[in-house]
């Protein structure tokens, strides 16, 4: 199993580093907020259209960084579209949890779909950052914070 999910990894992470979905500037965004990886470099800035009743009816990103960092941007944005604010927060805590080696050995596959593939970033710490800045970066969007994100 653990084999097959590196491999799946692998793909996943190529196939979104080169074709990257929702890459592009929504103008009329409701939300946004740009992040910043000094350790290797990552920028992303993340936006939102958010209605009335709390739905994400659009999201997407620009930036540049490292495979890991786009394809973390590209699925987030992908899955997040349609969600609710509070549907948002509670996938950003579970993909921490998941980089951050809080769920253990068993990630909820269910809840967690393909970014389950990220199960093996946890195993290089200086790449949980990189995974994980366009999530900080969307929960900072999300709450129209307006300040920078910066994973030190």
């Amino acid at each position: 199993m653990e084999q097959e999910l590196r491999e799946l990894y692998q793909q996943v992470i190529l196939d979104h580093n080169k074709a990257p979905r929702n890459f592009r500037k929504i103008e009329d965004a409701s939300n946004f907020a740009e992040g910043y990886n000094p350790l290797c470099g990552d920028n992303v800035t993340v936006y939102m259209k958010i209605d009335k009743n709390n739905i994400i009816q659009d999201i997407s990103f620009q930036g540049s960084g490292c495979a890991i960092s786009k394809a973390s941007a590209s699925l987030m944005t992908s899955m997040l579209k349609g969600k609710t604010v509070e549907e948002a927060e509670k996938l950003f805590n579970n993909f921490h949890d998941l980089v951050t080696d809080k769920l253990g050995d068993k990630p909820d596959m269910e809840n967690l779909g393909k970014l389950a593939v990220f199960a093996g970033v946890r195993e290089f710490p200086a790449r949980v950052k990189c995974a994980s800045l366009a999530w900080h970066t969307m929960l900072s969007a999300l709450h129209n914070k307006n300040e920078k994100v910066v994973t030190e």
